[in-house]
């Protein structure tokens, strides 16, 4: 399998802050916003990763995350030159993506909970061998902000709707999606909305029409957050750096996630966190490995 990293987009939801930096280069607490999805694909055991960005804002990723060797994994870069809405990551993807499946994430999504390893890796195996698309439901108070799934009787999705007036469910849909290879055929053959653009929606839609189509629940203790304004910029910041201080553990901390899932050796870790001592994420590594 392989994974798209989507970091494009203005922020404008941000403005002034990201008039002139990447809202996925902005710090989460100790780390750019960027390490949390990147987490999750290496959590997912997932080593091919494409990086589609603004032209603008390319060379800070490169210079950020280079080819992504020092935690094992191989990044390459892919320019969207204007916003076309999700789903043309699949249409820009497709000679990165081959005849392999794939993982399409946003870059400001952030996710924690426990047991979130077994569930992606159940996830991977089943898209790779299967041809169903899934997609992650997240419990949330205000259902009307997002895409809603609703289901039937038996659990199952029968519909999603965008930001609905009468919200069917509390189920949000979530920036984490993995689809078959399927997916690139299906993104050229939807057409872009009235707002000009290729919606992920749609392609969720065309395999839940399909019956093909897997909702996993991230259920109470997990916690699923949205970056995109001041507010919810600061309410991450803050929820890492509560989880960080309470438990003694780093949230998206790249080197130990290789390093645990066998990408990086242990003098591979020890050595990049060298170059960081003196600061509490290289600090804390060393702590632990050294």
């Amino acid at each position: 399998m392989k994974a798209i990293l989507l970091a494009g987009g203005k922020g404008s939801r941000l403005f002034p802050i990201t008039f002139g930096v990447s809202k996925q280069l902005l710090p989460i607490y100790d780390k750019p916003m960027i390490y949390y999805p990147l987490s999750v694909l290496i959590l997912a055991g997932i080593k091919d990763i494409l990086l589609i960005c603004t032209s603008e804002d390319i060379d800070s990723y490169k210079s950020l995350l280079e080819n992504g060797s020092k935690w094992g994994i191989n990044i390459q870069y892919k320019i969207q030159k204007s916003p076309r809405g999700i789903a043309d990551a699949f249409i820009l993807g497709e000679k990165f993506i081959g005849g392999d499946s794939v993982c399409l994430i946003l870059g400001d999504n952030i996710f924690y909970g426990l047991d979130f390893s077994h569930q992606l890796n159940n996830v991977v195996e089943r898209t790779t061998y299967g041809s169903e698309a899934t997609i992650f439901g997240y419990t949330v108070k205000d259902p009307h902000r997002y895409g809603v799934i609703e289901f039937d009787e038996k659990g199952n999705p029968i519909s999603i709707v965008e930001k609905p007036k009468n919200p069917k469910s509390k189920h949000a849909v979530v920036g984490l999606y993995f689809y078959p290879n399927s997916v690139v055929q299906v993104a050229k053959s939807i057409s872009p909305s009235e707002r000009g653009e290729l919606e992920i929606s749609d392609i969720n839609k065309f395999f839940l029409k399909k019956k093909k189509l897997i909702v996993e629940t991230l259920g109470r203790g997990f916690a699923w957050l949205d970056t995109g304004t001041p507010e919810s910029l600061l309410k991450a910041g803050q929820f890492i750096e509560t989880i960080e201080k309470r438990q003694g553990v780093k949230v998206a901390c790249l080197e130990e996630i290789a390093f645990k899932k066998g990408f990086i050796t242990k003098k591979q870790l020890i050595k990049q966190a060298e170059a960081l001592e003196g600061t509490s994420y290289g600090n804390y590594l060393l702590n632990d490995y050294r």
